[in-house]
């Protein structure tokens, strides 16, 4: 195909794609099957082993790749801790925190000896490539996460609160990874990654996205409700807290998907008491009771079109991108292992302490969706100067892996999670039963 074609064929397979999944989405949710599949395979169809409308190499693209699977995961980021709701006082908090910190630790510990031990990695890589894939992602998994305002279901919220903290606790590993390959200054007997990486870079984005979250939302609701001023173009106030707390935990050297994660968390929570109107209809000029939920309402509904078109785009990517890589054997056991034995073992011991019931624990440990978090991470480290040839080797298991997650956890979400709702709704009316 010429160059001359690509451009409006491209935009005529993406627009033919988003009307018709506008149009199927309803039919599309009642199947064994997730829209980020379908992206996939119009992404497969699309690139080298298709119709070559694109052309991505990962290696030599891995500063536009980096850019956008960035930009893709702070949107998403922003929009989990916005749906988080719950005080901070409850005790479920205890699940997406020892998730993202214990499981999260566990996770890297057995990807880095299945590395170093089966996949004959440096140190350094192994544990690159278990920060790489240890988080889960913010982005493909909103199947499962808390769709309706004020959902407290222990496994929605724990994976919707886990997939919002990993993607930052995750980082100090990245960077421990890359310091052991001499490709980051860890400092003199690694009090550098220690102090700076470690205890700043995460203290700091949780404080500062949280207290910026917080200001800039009583900030426009002081306005609104004593002055009748600053209505409109709620959809700025997402982008500009997005890109001031992701800019400000940069300039201070703390990570900005904390940052962004805590700052989505704070908007929501700037008044706790307040709930989305019962019919979710737009509220153009809200009186000052109804102020903070049109402003959550708003914001929310802007930011989830968002990671819905951010999911478009990066999962055609990697379908794209997929076959423009060497297929390693190692795939074949690391991707059932990874999913069926690591992500399993990691959340059952990291969970333990915390009441919740054994098909929630399960649910739990199975969708532990990878992503387009893994990938940014990857595109992260190739730029900072990552050995070709082990990056030629995590970028196979980590497309394969995001590939393998899509497929698995696709078919997966629709039964098993009507299954689990529908034994929810059982034991409510059996207590209500009971009770009356």
């Amino acid at each position: 195909m010429t160059e001359e074609l690509l451009f409006p064929v491209g935009f005529f397979i993406v627009g033919i794609l988003l009307i018709v999944m506008t149009m199927a989405s309803s039919f599309i949710a009642r199947l064994p099957l997730s829209a980020a599949m379908l992206y996939l395979a119009v992404g497969i169809g699309i690139g080298p082993a298709g119709l070559e409308l694109i052309q991505l190499d990962p290696l030599v693209d891995a500063h536009l790749l980096e850019r956008l699977t960035e930009i893709a995961v702070l949107i998403s980021l922003f929009t989990a801790g916005q749906k988080l709701g719950i005080p901070l006082q409850d005790r479920r908090w205890r699940i997406p925190v020892q998730l993202a910190s214990f499981s999260m630790m566990l996770t890297v510990g057995m990807l880095t000896a299945v590395g170093v031990w089966a996949m004959q990695l440096p140190l350094g890589a192994a544990i690159l490539l278990g920060a790489i894939l240890a988080p889960t992602d913010p982005v493909l998994a909103s199947d499962v996460q808390i769709s309706k305002p004020g959902d407290r279901d222990r496994v929605r919220f724990g994976l919707t609160g886990e997939a919002g903290l990993n993607d930052g606790t995750a980082f100090p590993f990245v960077m421990l990874g890359l310091g052991l390959l001499a490709l980051h200054d860890m400092g003199t007997a690694g009090w550098h990654w220690l102090a700076v990486d470690v205890i700043w870079a995460i203290t700091g984005g949780l404080i500062l996205g949280y207290f910026l979250g917080t200001g800039v939302g009583r900030t426009i609701l002081y306005l609104r409700t004593h002055h009748r001023e600053a209505f409109g173009s709620d959809e700025f106030i997402a982008l500009g807290l997005i890109a001031l707390s992701y800019g400000a935990a940069l300039l201070c050297h703390a990570y900005g998907f904390l940052a962004v994660f805590t700052a989505g968390l704070a908007l929501r929570r700037v008044d706790p008491t307040s709930n989305f109107p019962k019919r979710h209809q737009a509220i153009t000029t809200p009186s000052p009771r109804e102020a903070p939920a049109a402003l959550m309402q708003e914001v929310q509904k802007f930011n989830t079109q968002l990671e819905h078109f951010a999911e478009v785009c990066i999962v055609l990517i990697v379908g794209a991108m997929l076959f423009t890589l060497e297929f390693r054997v190692e795939v074949m056991w690391f991707v059932p292992l990874f999913f069926l034995i690591i992500r399993p073992l990691a959340v059952y011991l990291g969970l333990v302490g915390i009441p919740i019931e054994a098909s929630q624990r399960r649910l739990i440990a199975w969708f532990g969706i990878r992503g387009i978090g893994s990938l940014y991470y990857l595109m992260y480290a190739i730029t900072h100067g990552l050995e070709i040839s082990l990056a030629q080797q995590m970028l196979s298991v980590t497309l394969y892996v995001i590939v393998a997650s899509v497929i698995a956890h696709g078919i997966s979400v629709t039964p098993l999670m009507k299954r689990y709702e529908s034994s929810r709704a059982k034991r409510k009316n059996y207590r209500k039963k009971i009770s009356s």
